[in-house]
């Protein structure tokens, strides 16, 4: 199977090459749209399958698919294999002008009209465009390559409206496509989907899914992504972290430990020990493994967690002791964030002259008579963490 793909790759770049070439020379390369998005096809599917060197191939056939359409005329359509091939070149990175030009000048008929200003407005980003044209479009009569194309995109703009259905969308577009570039993406995007509906299971599944087939692929850090905010907010509704770490398992040494650092970070700055711990644990068993000797990360994570603690002062002199010369800028700006906040919890009372009161001053209210008062220190805990809630949240949007 490797040779076969790799033969037909050898085999699409010479006819790249050499349709390239006759263009150049003002020649008819003689190859119809669809043959040469087939060949775009099998690039992406070995990008799918972790093939970079495959990159600059597809941008080049791109460039090529596009004057291909540009230079199309209404003959060109009679073969509907060539407007089936548009709609699928449009939804493999095509460019919306040459769509939006060759929807304006060609003889179509309404469904396919509708297909193509759906594909346009999810290109374009006009997503009530996308679905409103898309709403009556039955992918179950298309072929199965450009119905593998329209549930995804269907399936995506949907989702805002109507998860289930955007998610069995996304199903059948991975199920028509497997080991593509759709099943890719629709399996990210399911990710994201599940976890917003707080699905527990449909959001470990397809993690599990994509973690065994996808992590070469480009788009891998995007599911990283995907990935740690779905366990944060799913964190609360009976997450099975045992299966969240044989996920992990998949990945590399590097990319495992990766996602373990972010659910460490997320944790300690949310207070929730119990992640924090498995986050931890798993790192910490990797640092044994390092030349280098442990993280600097891992201990300004499992620190952080602790600035509100009993043992503010020895998570201080722990912080002080931390080499900041191993983190990058965002962790350094916590990394002083979080000394600030420490040496203010153990200040002494009358040192915290910078605190708000925390009521205004009422003699004449009577309090409970077994109501405890708070004391400042409960004060400076309580706005500890969401310090360091602020903190973080105004770094994110300054790298952005």
């Amino acid at each position: 199977m490797t040779r076969r793909r790799g033969n037909g790759l050898r085999a699409m770049a010479l006819m790249a090459l050499g349709f390239a070439s006759t263009q150049a020379h003002g020649e008819d390369a003689g190859l119809q749209p669809y043959q040469m998005v087939r060949s775009l096809q099998l690039v992406q599917d070995r990008i799918a399958g972790g093939d970079h060197a495959a990159l600059p191939m597809q941008r080049k056939l791109l460039e090529m698919i596009d004057a291909r359409y540009r230079a199309a005329v209404d003959a060109d359509f009679e073969d509907r294999r060539n407007f089936q091939s548009l709609m699928i070149y449009a939804m493999s990175g095509g460019n919306p002008a040459t769509i939006a030009d060759l929807l304006a000048r060609i003889d179509i008929d309404e469904a396919d009209r509708a297909a193509g200003a759906g594909v346009l407005g999810y290109l374009t980003g006009d997503v009530a465009q996308a679905r409103n044209a898309l709403a009556t479009i039955d992918t179950t009569v298309q072929t199965p390559e450009l119905a593998a194309f329209l549930s995804l995109v269907k399936g995506s703009v949907v989702a805002g409206e109507d998860a289930a259905t955007g998610v069995a969308l996304l199903d059948r577009a991975r199920l028509l496509a497997p080991g593509t570039l759709v099943e890719e993406a629709a399996l990210r995007r399911t990710i994201t989907l599940a976890s917003s509906a707080g699905d527990t299971e449909r959001f470990v599944s397809a993690a599990e899914q994509y973690a065994r087939r996808f992590l070469r692929s480009p788009y891998a850090s995007q599911f990283a992504e995907s990935f740690v905010s779905g366990i944060i907010s799913l964190k609360q509704s009976d997450l099975d972290l045992d299966r969240i770490e044989q996920t992990i398992a998949w990945m590399t040494q590097e990319q495992g430990r990766t996602v373990y650092l972010r659910l460490a970070r997320r944790a300690a700055i949310d207070g929730d020990a119990e992640l924090l711990a498995f986050a931890t644990r798993n790192t910490s068993e990797q640092d044994r493994e390092r030349p280098d000797g442990s993280d600097p990360r891992n201990e300004l994570y499992s620190s952080i967690s602790s600035v509100t603690s009993e043992t503010v002062e020895e998570v201080l002199s722990r912080l002080k002791d931390l080499d900041p010369t191993g983190l990058n800028a965002r962790d350094r700006a916590l990394l002083t964030a979080a000394k600030t906040i420490a040496a203010e919890v153990v200040a002494p009372v009358e040192a915290r002259t910078s605190m708000p009161p925390r009521r205004p001053p009422a003699e004449d209210i009577e309090e409970p008579a077994l109501q405890d008062e708070p004391s400042d220190t409960d004060a400076v805990v309580v706005s500890a963490r969401s310090k360091l809630e602020a903190i973080d949240k105004l770094l994110e949007e300054t790298e952005r």
